[in-house]
């Protein structure tokens, strides 16, 4: 039998993502993801919503959060595409990174957002440096809302801070979680300078899991049925999932 010219790499990046996994379960296991998951479980108890933001690749995350079957109803995903869909943005400023980079837009954003008193934010960032995702983060500070930060924390540490505050998304998260993922992100070198292979939308979409059933284990074991999504491609999905959106109504947005 012959393999693919591809076999070695593809086998090691394999190797890379399953240590990663491992590395995070083990955390898990170790009780190293209980401070977000009780800030997290105390925000649903209470009436509260998850507010799921990230930028660029890291949205994957917060898509990961909100809105997916298996996922936590009372999740919002924020995006800068709302600065257009429900703000003043031109449709045409939304191409391009120099939206994510820019901390002008967090307070428009914020604005536009149906943010309450008690909701928890979940940040993702792999950089963890962008003018958005901490001007997000210093404003939800500002605001007395607790942060979640997803993040690199061996990128970010080797990066120059983009916002005027000087600060990183991990200086300003009440908790921050180590995504694992390399300076770089990508695992694999390549000839030339260049690498391939990149693991934080890997390892994130996992820390995103490993938060959504901690929380539902933690509302199971004080007695109540998590607020959970079911696939809207099975019978009887949609009506289950509409009665449970109705009682978020305003809360929650999705379809975007």
């Amino acid at each position: 039998m012959t393999h693919s010219t591809v076999a070695p790499a593809v086998t090691d990046f394999a190797k890379q993502v399953s240590e990663r996994l491992e590395r995070l379960l083990a955390l898990a296991v170790d009780g190293g993801l209980d401070e977000a998951i009780s800030l997290m479980t105390t925000a649903i108890e209470t009436g509260a919503v998850i507010q799921a933001f990230g930028t660029g690749h890291s949205e994957a995350f917060a898509m990961e959060i909100a809105g997916r079957a298996g996922g936590l109803i009372p999740t919002n995903k924020i995006a800068l595409r709302d600065l257009a869909l429900h703000g003043s943005l031109p449709v045409q400023e939304l191409s391009g990174s120099s939206l994510e980079r820019d901390p002008s837009i967090v307070a428009e954003l914020w604005d536009i957002s149906p943010i309450h008193r008690g909701d928890v934010f979940l940040i993702a960032s792999n950089s963890g440096v962008n003018g958005s995702v901490v001007g997000m983060a210093l404003l939800a500070e500002e605001k007395g809302h607790d942060v979640i930060a997803v993040t690199s924390l061996q990128h970010t540490a080797q990066v120059q801070p983009k916002h005027p505050s000087g600060r990183r998304l991990s200086e300003i998260a009440d908790v921050v979680i180590d995504n694992l993922a390399p300076y770089g992100d990508a695992t694999l070198g390549l000839d030339g300078g260049v690498a391939v292979g990149a693991v934080s939308s890997i390892t994130s979409a996992f820390i995103a899991q490993l938060l959504t059933i901690g929380v539902a284990e933690r509302m199971q074991g004080n007695g109540q049925v998590p607020p959970l999504y079911l696939s809207a491609n099975i019978p009887g999905g949609d009506e289950h999932n509409h009665a449970l959106e109705m009682k978020y109504q305003g809360r929650i947005r999705r379809g975007t």
